[in-house]
């Protein structure tokens, strides 16, 4: 595990970018800093009558290519530094996508597990109060993220809709269906890692189906990235969570995990598997390692004693970029976050759009333009690796960070 600062590392790789673009040095100053940072005291009433004081946060990192969009996230250890590093992969991401929206995040420090449901939407209810002269369909839009869920923004929208005195289910996607969510939203970040996962195997000229995969982390997208690839064909053979992991070199069915996971809170002790640590776990040889738990997963520490062909980053920010350049080394064809992981804003974005123009699209419509989306996204990418010989993560920052820059370009900066 590395200490380094999650902001610290998310500056790292901008300057990696801005150095092989030659990043005029005004712009790269403007991107090394969030535009703006919300801080906000959120007291609330607990079930046993006591007020409570939460801090809340949102950074809303740039906003030059369209309103910020960002997940919040609700976990004992988030601090303001993971948020704006959030932030500012999350506005690489969605310019390596190329939909018009700039980054943010929110978080507030918290253990929801250990909190009542009426307390969770208190605590909702009054951040959305306190930041909502900030957010909006055109200013900054929220979505789900750790321990947040199509609930939690449901109780976002209704707040915000309430102040504003009319509905306005643009002000957060990942909402449920019945109040304007999109079809395919709960797969999205799993569809777009099993897209990427099939692409680079072409490239690769790596056979998916038997391909072996190992899954660190089985929340909604180590669970659904799991299944949609063995629904490819690939072998899912090793599997983990907070608790620890499980091993079958035959192969693990992602459902029946499941089940037993929502049986007993673990994948620990599966039926026909050997137990693994989560170190352990991340060293297995196999074909397609899908870190999907948090970030700083792979360090200095262990990069070299990675086995898998292919990382294919489910979460954020996994990989540090010291680790980035054992891998390169290495051989290991790594599929960066802020692309690997793009799906979940990609179809939050389509559910902007149906909710501004209030019209819904089918499961097919969204399909398509999700493949074309994510494999343009995914070739862009490899091209412009090839293209300067650099990898993958590289690549991707490069394209990114160089169309925000483009934007802040054309629109100049003025006093």
């Amino acid at each position: 595990m590395s200490t380094e600062k999650p902001f610290d590392v998310a500056l790292k790789q901008l300057s990696i970018a801005a150095e092989i673009l030659k990043l005029d040095p005004e712009i790269y100053e403007i991107l090394k800093q969030p535009k703006r940072i919300l801080t906000v005291s959120v007291p609330i009433r607990m079930d046993d009558g006591s007020v409570k004081v939460f801090t809340g946060y949102r950074v809303q990192y740039n906003d030059a290519r369209g309103p910020y969009k960002g997940g919040i996230r609700y976990h004992p250890d988030v601090t303001l530094d993971e948020v704006k590093a959030l932030a500012a992969w999350m506005t690489w991401k969605c310019a390596v996508i190329d939909i018009p929206f700039g980054g943010a995040k929110g978080g507030i420090p918290c253990n929801p597990k250990q909190m009542s449901k009426g307390e969770v939407e208190r605590l909702t209810r009054r951040y959305t109060v306190m930041i909502h002269e900030s957010i909006g369909p055109y200013q900054d839009i929220l979505a789900p993220d750790v321990y947040t869920d199509a609930q939690t923004m449901a109780w976002v929208m209704d707040t915000y809709s309430q102040l504003m005195g009319y509905k306005v289910p643009g002000v957060v996607t990942g909402k449920p269906l019945s109040i304007g969510g999109s079809l395919r939203r709960e797969k999205a970040t799993a569809y777009g890692i099993m897209i990427c996962s099939r692409e680079a195997a072409k490239v690769l000229n790596m056979n998916i189906k038997g391909a072996t995969v190992v899954v660190q982390g089985y929340g909604n997208v180590g669970f659904n990235s799991a299944l949609l690839l063995h629904q490819i064909g690939a072998k899912v053979i090793a599997v983990s969570d907070s608790k620890g992991g499980v091993l079958n070199r035959k192969g693990i069915n992602p459902i029946d995990l499941l089940k037993h996971k929502e049986k007993t809170g673990s994948v620990i002790g599966f039926v026909g598997c050997e137990k693994v640590t989560n170190e352990e776990l991340l060293e297995l040889e196999c074909d397609i390692l899908v870190p999907s738990a948090i970030e700083n997963q792979i360090t200095k520490n262990n990069a070299s004693k990675i086995r898998a062909k292919m990382v294919v980053e489910a979460a954020n920010g996994p990989t540090t970029p010291e680790a980035d350049e054992i891998l390169d080394k290495n051989g290991v064809f790594v599929i960066p976050d802020i692309l690997a992981n793009s799906g979940g804003v990609l179809v939050s974005y389509f559910e902007w759009v149906q909710n501004l123009t209030r019209e819904y699209w089918s499961e097919k419509e969204i399909d398509d333009k999700f493949e074309k989306k994510m494999v343009r996204a995914f070739f862009d990418v490899h091209k412009k690796s090839k293209e300067l010989n650099i990898a993958m993560r590289k690549a991707a920052l490069v394209i990114g960070v160089g169309r925000v820059s483009d934007a802040i370009k054309t629109l100049g900066v003025w006093s």
